[in-house]
């Protein structure tokens, strides 16, 4: 025997709140992706000096994000198919899924916030050794100088956040393009700054994502057991 009346209604509210789970996971698989194949992002954490790689700190949180859109979509088609077929079993299932998914998004969550700055600082540390190297008599026997001018040439940058750095293009003009000499005077234009704008601007991005996706779960735990408790109900009577 079917569900009726305000059961009946929740049901096709968490069919329709799961759907949304689903969108969203797809989403935030669509947005992992992009992240991962940006091209500035790319140009720059694909960069190695001499035997050290670019930090990876970002491309770690890129393939969870991947990982927790999939799962997502799996998830929500599971709550989906459950709802529909009002199967105690698939909500069940369901709803344990979301417990875990939702406490591992609390996790990545307190990681973020305790990392936030570490990968531009990674990055930050990474430019300026290479960026001394390019300074060097003897540069041309290391690849600083090609990493330094892929990192101006993809931030449109020049130089770290120091007198060395502003300084630059006034004798280097092999690292930096002289369009640049203007805003760096300015101190606008300097590699640091282009580094924080690159990577904080996304972790916004990924941020306002997870709490969208944790509202939308904790509304979907509590309809869950709902239904599956009506279900239990109707089919005592």
């Amino acid at each position: 025997m079917g569900v009726e009346g305000c059961t009946k209604c929740i049901k096709y509210l968490l069919f329709v709140f799961n759907f949304i789970f689903w969108l969203a996971g797809g989403i935030i698989l669509g947005v992992a992706l992009w992240l991962r194949h940006d091209s500035q992002t790319t140009n720059i954490l694909y960069l190695q000096l001499g035997d050290k790689q670019a930090p990876n700190t970002f491309y770690v949180g890129i393939y969870i994000l991947i990982a927790v859109g999939a799962v997502m979509m799996f998830v929500g088609f599971l709550g989906c198919y459950g709802a529909i077929q009002e199967s105690q079993c698939l909500l069940g299932a369901f709803f344990t899924c979301l417990v875990i998914l939702f406490a591992c998004e609390v996790a990545a969550g307190i990681w973020g916030f305790v990392n936030k700055d570490q990968i531009a600082k990674d990055v930050k540390q990474f430019y300026d050794q290479a960026f001394q190297q390019a300074l060097m008599a003897d540069s041309d026997s290391s690849n600083g100088k090609a990493v330094v001018k892929t990192f101006h040439e993809t931030l449109d940058c020049c130089g770290p956040d120091t007198m060395v750095g502003t300084l630059t293009p006034l004798w280097r003009d092999d690292l930096c393009s002289k369009d640049l000499l203007k805003g760096l005077l300015k101190r606008e234009e300097n590699c640091h700054k282009k580094i924080d704008e690159l990577f904080s601007g996304k972790l916004y991005l990924i941020g306002i994502a997870a709490i969208v996706v944790a509202v939308i779960m904790i509304f979907e735990m509590i309809l869950s057991m709902v239904l599956c408790c009506g279900i239990r109900n109707s089919s005592v009577y």
